[in-house]
């Protein structure tokens, strides 16, 4: 018994221990999952993660994909918004034009009562080497007619009506080349002639000629209309002196005339459709 201990002792104990190895493994398997369940949820384990994190990514660009569609809508609706900011802007400039306009016309009405007037748009200017004109956006449907007189919202004269449509109107300014208007010196009352001249009007300038001997002009003096025989109103200010000439034979004087408004910057002036006329 002795020797067969001796000989076999050592592969006894491994066999000992090899059975305790495996009955313990056995037992942990056994009292956590089957073995063979265990084995394929090892096996799996990869698959299943990856099929988690694709769900994962499949979420999360359905999130984005969301998001993205709600921010789009939200943009739509906030241009939308500003659209409808920006039109009632403009439409609250445009009222407040239109009031500022009615103002003034208000204003020159309670300066001239016997005046008819008609507010109207600058449409166009027109310039070449012979004339200056405004194209108005009135017409024969407001009761505009050829020869009426035009003013800025101040009562300073403008030009005088020469074409007529239905909608719209021509202006011949004063200081185009066929302008001829009866005059006065404000200051003194002598009567004058306001003329469109050709070299005088690139400068925007007209010429006051027919000056009374003995005349004395001043610079600064206002020019205005004389009312004279009917055709225009009296009082208009045409212009002012703005330099004292000798013509080319040295015999006569004339006078410079400034406007008073600068017509390449207008934009609303007022139609005289009617007046009462100086006897």
């Amino acid at each position: 018994m002795k020797d067969f201990f001796s000989r076999y002792g050592v592969w006894i104990l491994a066999a000992a221990a090899a059975i305790a190895v495996t009955l313990s493994v056995l037992s942990y398997f056994t009292s956590t999952s089957p073995l063979l369940e265990n084995a394929a949820g090892i096996v799996t384990a990869p698959f299943r993660l990856a099929a988690e994190s694709v769900s994962r990514w499949v979420e999360d660009k359905k999130h984005y994909y969301q998001e993205y569609n709600d921010l789009l809508a939200e943009n739509e609706a906030l241009r939308e918004e500003v659209a409808e900011l920006r039109a009632n802007a403009r439409q609250a400039d445009r009222d407040r034009e239109e009031n500022r306009l009615l103002r003034e016309l208000i204003d020159l009405r309670e300066q001239r009562r016997d005046f008819e007037l008609e507010a109207a748009m600058v449409l166009e200017r027109s310039a070449n080497n012979w004339t200056r004109t405004l194209t108005l956006n009135r017409g024969t449907a407001h009761g505009v007619a050829a020869k009426n007189m035009v003013v800025s919202s101040e009562g300073y004269l403008i030009g005088v009506v020469t074409e007529v449509g239905l909608n719209w109107c021509t202006v011949q300014t004063i200081i185009d080349t066929d302008t001829e208007l009866g005059a006065l010196l404000f200051r003194t009352g002598d009567v004058v002639m306001a003329e469109g001249e050709f070299a005088l009007m690139r400068e925007k300038r007209l010429k006051l000629t027919y000056l009374p001997s003995g005349t004395a002009l001043l610079v600064g003096d206002y020019i205005v209309t004389s009312g004279l025989g009917g055709y225009y109103p009296s009082n208009l200010v045409i212009g002012t002196v703005e330099s004292v000439e000798t013509d080319d034979n040295g015999l006569a004087q004339y006078a410079v005339l400034a406007p008073m408004r600068d017509f390449d910057t207008l934009t609303e002036v007022f139609v005289i459709k009617s007046f009462d006329i100086v006897e």
